[in-house]
């Protein structure tokens, strides 16, 4: 099973302490081979939204920046148990916050 775990708005500010924790972090999921990707996202996007087969495009930063997604992992697990496993091990380290987790459907 894949998911994607979110996490919105930045919860601490990195220092060098985030860093290496979370590098141990991405190396162990990494090693134990359920890693896909990871990846940062800027605070600043577009919002593309749809209605009545009018689009509509909004460009950011947005008002509300706690809804606003910031990093990701993709992983690959043998269940949802062990991807909300993997979240609170990722929040035991970035602290309080608020993220996602989404399965995610697609080719194998």
């Amino acid at each position: 099973m894949r998911f994607l775990m979110t996490l919105n708005a930045p919860v601490r500010p990195p220092d060098q302490e985030l860093f290496a924790e979370m590098g141990k972090f991405v190396d162990d999921l990494a090693q134990a081979g359920v890693l896909i990707a990871t990846g940062g996202l800027a605070m600043e996007g577009t919002h593309v939204s749809s209605s009545g087969g009018k689009v509509t495009v909004v460009d950011g930063p947005y008002p509300e920046t706690k809804e606003t997604i910031v990093s990701f992992a993709l992983v690959e697990v043998a269940s949802k148990d062990e991807a909300v496993a993997l979240s609170q091990r990722f929040f035991g380290i970035v602290g309080d916050g608020e993220g996602d987790l989404r399965q995610v459907f697609g080719p194998e």
